[in-house]
């Protein structure tokens, strides 16, 4: 099960996945070519969003069809300092997401 862990350090947010920077996706969409972000609903939070469910789902079109509603869900809400998500976390915050939109729970 990965581990997804966000910092804020003086150069800004570093956001990694079991210890590896996370890609940030810009091959998907380009929200933010300056990078990740978090604790609110901006294109920072919105790229970490997609890069995320891009990586913990292994399904590009579901992380595009979902990572708008993730980011008001979870990402908007992070702390702004430091946060943990394991894959675990990221599935329950789906399933509300996913029987929204009548698709599988």
């Amino acid at each position: 099960m990965n581990l997804y862990e966000g910092t804020r350090t003086k150069t800004g947010p570093i956001v990694t996945v079991n210890g590896e920077l996370l890609e940030l996706r810009l091959d998907l969409r380009n929200h933010s070519p300056d990078g990740f972000d978090w604790g609110y609903g901006g294109s920072g939070p919105g790229q970490l969003a997609l890069a995320m469910l891009a990586d913990h789902l292994g399904d590009v079109e579901e992380a595009l069809n979902l990572y708008q509603r993730f980011k008001w869900a979870v990402i908007a809400e992070l702390p702004k300092k430091h946060w943990i998500l394991t894959g675990s976390e990221i599935d329950a915050a789906l399933q509300p997401i996913r029987k929204d939109e009548g698709g599988m729970v």
